[in-house]
């Protein structure tokens, strides 16, 4: 296998080793989201960073073969050929779900923050009740005290 050839097949493999691992940390990123634990979500968050990371500087590595992919696949085998088409199918599918995963996570957020504002306004609204009733009531009572001293 010509050097090319065999460094492209290593980067596809890596690199949908990373995918893999990706879209395994999307699934406790989604638990962690729907369990609001935040700590556990933000570890998963910072291993995600560091495998994009990874996915970036193997694509840098893989993007000028895929830029000329008809011409640089016509030399490799057929066998490593249909490899590659798998790796790349299977990397995109991954991609996918990830994506779609991901606007799932973001949207419950958005929910859990708008229902959080919602209580922030319910609470401020309910303690501004409770301060009116308070002072009605005290100025009710002052009214209703009779002076002893005249």
């Amino acid at each position: 296998m010509p050097p090319q050839s065999q460094l492209l097949m290593e980067c596809l493999t890596r690199q949908l080793g990373c995918y893999r691992q990706l879209s395994r940390l999307c699934d406790l990123q989604r638990q962690y989201v729907q369990q609001n634990q935040t700590d556990e979500l933000l570890t998963v968050l910072e291993q995600r960073g560091e495998l994009l990371q990874q996915i970036s500087e193997l694509e840098t590595e893989v993007a000028p073969m895929k830029r000329n992919w008809s011409e640089f696949s016509s030399r490799l085998t057929e066998q490593d050929r249909r490899r590659a088409s798998q790796m790349l199918a299977e990397t995109r599918e991954l991609l996918i779900q990830i994506t779609q995963a991901d606007q799932d996570d973001v949207l419950l957020l958005q929910q859990r923050k708008l229902n959080i504002g919602k209580q922030i306004v319910a609470t401020t609204q309910a303690k501004a009740v409770g301060r009116k009733y308070a002072a009605a009531a005290y100025v009710s009572d002052q009214q209703n005290k009779v002076n002893v001293k005249q």
